[in-house]
Formats: structure tokens, C-alpha cells, sequence
């Protein structure tokens, strides 16, 4: 009789030791629940320009990065910063890859954004094929063209202070015009981001200058106050995916992606200028102070901008692990 009241009280024991295992996978169960419906249901929108910069976030999307983390991203291009710029002004977009300048107009303007992290950037100096120029400081006194108040007139401004020369600026807003003013022979140099600087160097153009060896950073990924408050899993969610990315891009030949690329207005040379760069690609990072301070004093003497806006109130990198 023992052994059976002892058999029964094991089982019992089982039961209660069971039912304890079943209710703490359940409570572990939720608890993985609440971590993925930390992320919201919204489309993030983001705004991308066709250059290196929009790499991560574009393979992100098509890669299922984006998906992986429970984050919807609708991705839109623009063909040029001034587009970009009047869809944000209408809310059409949540976040954007930019640059100090253009957060510290905004912000003038009452476009209420944040800067969360820097971006993939290396911006050339080319001079045209014609000109025969093929040092930095051949540019002395010649004109070349650019787009003003954005983060290439910027670059300029850099290289010819630290020169000793000065330029004249071509605005023309079109990429292909700005493009055949420079082989033409028309203007003396231009600036260009990549894949566009190593096009033109491949058609004969000269590069004399490279932000990235400089070390002249500017370029920034902001987002919407209001998307930050009110939604921080998402942006967290949008640099886990970014990161992911990055790894995909440094363990993968980019000819595997090239047709993926296509679809958002990029050249198919961009592969080879990918596979060419040496080093991988770096993960999300933060806008360093004293690029920041530089461009802002450089927004103010320019009249962007009537103030010296502080570092902490333009930038939160809390997102990036």
C-alpha cells in the first residue's frame, strides 16, 4: 500500500513539476513575444540617395534583414538632395541618409530630426580629363562643379583650406550634366560620391582627393523626433538589420548582388568598385564631435544656419549596439 501511496505521490509530484516546467515555457514564450512586438507595425520610410551610402539599407530590405528583425522599410530614392529634402519637409519620410548641414537647416527650419548614426561615405576630387590636372592644388582659381550648401561644397571648402586655394562653384543640379560638363573639358573638377567618382575615372577623369583618406566625415542616417520617441524598437530593429548587412557585404562577392542593386538606380560597375575596395565595410557608427562642430561653424559662416548648434542636441546614437 505504501509503494502505491508512493507511486502516486511521485506521479503527483511529476504533474506539479511538469505543469511548473510547461507555465515557465509559457512565461519564456511571452517574454520572446514581448521582445518582437516591441517593434511596431508601421512602415518605417526611409530616404535614400543611389550612392555607397544606401548599400546596407538596400540589402537589408532585399536580403530580408529588415524582415528578420519584424520590421516593415519601405525604401525611396531620390536622384538628387534638394528632392530629398521637400519630402521631408511634406512628411513623406521618416528617416534619410543626409548630412550635418542639412540636419542643422532643418532644425533651423523647424524640421524637428535627430541624427542616430554616420554613414559609408568616401567623396573624390575629379578633375577633367582635358585639364590635365592631377594634383588638388591645380584646382587653384578654377571652377568646379558641385552641389551648394550640401555636404560636397562642404568637402571642397575642406581641401581647398588645406590647400591654400580657392575655387569657383559650377551649380548644375543634374547628375548627367554635371557629368559631361567634367569630360567636356567645361569644368576644371567636380565632386562626386561613389559609385559616380570611379565611373568617371574609369572614362578618363582624374581623382585628386578622397574625403575618406582626409578623414573628412559628414555624412549622417537621421530619423523623424517623433518616429524616435514614439517608436525606438523600430529604429534599434532598422540598425540590427543595417549591421547585419555589413556582414552580409564583407562575406559576400558583390557580384551576388549586383542585380539587386540595379533595381534601385545603381550602375552595374558598382559591383566592381565594391569588390575593389580594400578593407570591409564598417558597422554603424556614430558622427564624431569634431566632425560635427567643423560643419556646423562651416554652416554658420556660410549663412545656412545663425547659430552654433550643440553636439548632444542634434545627434542620440543610444540605437546603434
Amino acid at each position: 500500500m505504501k509503494k502505491i501511496v508512493a507511486a502516486m505521490g511521485l506521479l503527483l509530484l511529476g504533474s506539479v513539476l511538469l505543469g511548473a516546467c510547461g507555465n515557465e515555457k509559457k512565461e519564456e514564450t511571452k517574454e520572446s513575444e514581448k521582445v518582437v512586438n516591441k517593434v511596431s507595425d508601421k512602415t518605417l520610410n526611409i530616404g535614400v540617395l543611389p550612392a555607397e551610402s544606401a548599400l546596407p539599407i538596400i540589402l537589408a530590405k532585399e536580403e530580408g534583414f529588415f524582415k528578420k528583425q519584424g520590421l516593415d522599410v519601405a525604401i525611396k530614392t531620390f536622384s538628387s538632395p534638394n528632392d530629398r529634402n521637400v519630402a521631408i519637409q511634406a512628411k513623406e519620410i521618416d528617416g534619410t541618409i543626409s548630412d550635418v548641414m542639412t540636419e542643422a537647416t532643418f532644425k533651423k527650419n523647424g524640421v524637428n530630426m535627430t541624427i542616430t548614426s554616420g554613414i559609408l561615405e568616401d567623396f573624390k576630387i575629379l578633375t577633367s580629363p582635358q585639364s590635365k590636372i592631377k594634383d588638388i592644388k591645380g584646382l587653384d582659381k578654377k571652377k568646379v562643379t558641385l552641389v551648394p550648401n550640401f555636404i560636397l561644397e562642404y568637402i571642397m571648402d575642406e581641401f581647398a583650406t588645406r590647400n591654400n586655394f580657392t575655387y569657383e562653384i559650377v551649380d548644375i543640379p543634374s547628375f548627367s550634366a554635371r557629368s559631361e560638363s567634367l569630360m567636356s573639358g567645361k569644368v576644371d573638377g567636380a565632386v562626386y560620391t561613389e559609385p559616380q567618382a570611379s565611373m568617371l575615372a574609369e572614362k578618363g577623369a582624374n581623382i585628386v582627393g578622397s574625403s575618406k583618406e582626409a578623414g573628412i566625415k559628414g555624412g549622417t542616417i537621421q530619423f523623424m523626433d517623433n518616429v524616435l520617441k514614439n517608436r525606438p524598437d523600430d529604429i534599434t530593429a532598422f540598425y540590427n538589420a543595417y549591421n547585419e548587412a555589413i556582414e552580409f557585404m564583407n562575406s559576400h562577392d558583390a557580384k551576388d548582388y549586383a542585380s539587386t542593386l540595379s533595381k534601385y538606380q545603381f550602375p552595374a560597375e558598382m559591383a566592381d568598385y565594391i569588390n575593389k575596395r580594400e578593407g570591409d565595410y564598417p558597422h554603424a557608427s556614430p558622427v564624431l564631435e569634431n566632425d560635427f562642430s567643423s560643419i556646423v561653424k562651416w554652416a554658420v559662416k556660410k549663412g545656412q544656419i545663425n547659430e552654433e548648434y550643440a553636439y548632444k542636441d542634434l545627434t542620440n546614437f543610444s540605437f546603434i549596439k
